[in-house]
């Protein structure tokens, strides 16, 4: 499958945007680890926000820097989710509600603890109306997601958006899962060639024949390994330096995407 990738969005930890991001990754500045900062949800209205979980901020800050970087309308487009957990402060939150004798659970809680809650608060977000898909693939939803993201693309003849996430769950689901920061990636598939394009991707489903492509950059690579949407970075990498790059993102048992990124 080819496709063409017209924005992106990104927010990690010393990663505060795709901008930084791509300045970091081509070597004109250094990688300095902090804490993600996540702003808040300012596209959707007062009473959505103040209900918004860390998923839906994620999600609609790389979205909102992906669609402005594509100059593409959110209203009218598809957008593909992954999260590996969705929200793990909510998880814990009812966890403990149903440890307790009266089992009372939030109204609000379970509500913000399905996992296309982001998809959710996203239509209300941008007004649309649009198909949108949430998956979970463990390590590989990133993957996931840029896999059927871009079947979407050949088939529809259209652009779709990618959007993955993933955050820390509080202890004690933290030891059993570690993610140690915040991190999430937004980007515009596109069918064909624009002025805007940033790359061609060459997408092969295939077994495994050898290791996943890791990042050159110690502290990028502890990044990468620390948070399932950070699988991304490899893909990003090549994206930023703008130079043909032959990538191994790993999927399910036995399976992997190689993905070629070459400059248009």
């Amino acid at each position: 499958m080819r496709v063409f990738v017209e924005g992106v969005g990104l927010l990690g930890p010393g990663l505060a945007n795709w901008r930084e991001g791509r300045e970091i990754m081509v070597g004109r500045k250094p990688y300095l680890s902090s804490p993600t900062a996540v702003p808040p949800p300012e596209l959707l209205p007062a009473a959505e926000r103040r209900r918004a979980g860390m998923p839906v901020k994620l999600a609609l800050a790389v979205g909102r820097e992906a669609f402005l970087d594509a100059g593409c309308d959110p209203a009218i487009t598809s957008v593909v989710f992954s999260s590996s957990s969705s929200d793990g402060d909510i998880l814990h939150r009812i966890c403990e509600a149903l440890s307790m004798p009266a089992r009372e659970i939030s109204p609000t809680n379970f509500m913000n603890s399905v996992h296309n809650v982001a998809a959710g608060y996203w239509s209300i977000a941008t007004q649309s109306r649009e198909p949108s898909t949430s998956l979970c693939v463990h390590d590989a939803s990133f993957t996931a997601a840029l896999l059927e993201a871009a079947v979407q693309v050949v088939i529809e003849r259209k652009p779709v958006g990618v959007i993955a996430h993933d955050q820390p769950y509080p202890q004690p689901l933290h030891d059993l899962r570690p993610i140690n920061d915040k991190f999430a990636v937004a980007m515009i598939l596109a069918p064909s060639a624009s002025r805007r394009s940033l790359a061609t991707v060459e997408i092969v489903l295939g077994s495994n024949g050898g290791g996943e492509t890791r990042m050159h950059e110690v502290e990028l690579e502890k990044v990468r390994c620390n948070n399932p949407a950070a699988r991304s970075l490899p893909f990003l990498s090549a994206l930023a330096r703008g130079v043909r790059d032959d990538l191994v993102l790993p999927y399910l048992d036995g399976c992997h995407l190689t993905v070629t990124v070459a400059p248009c």
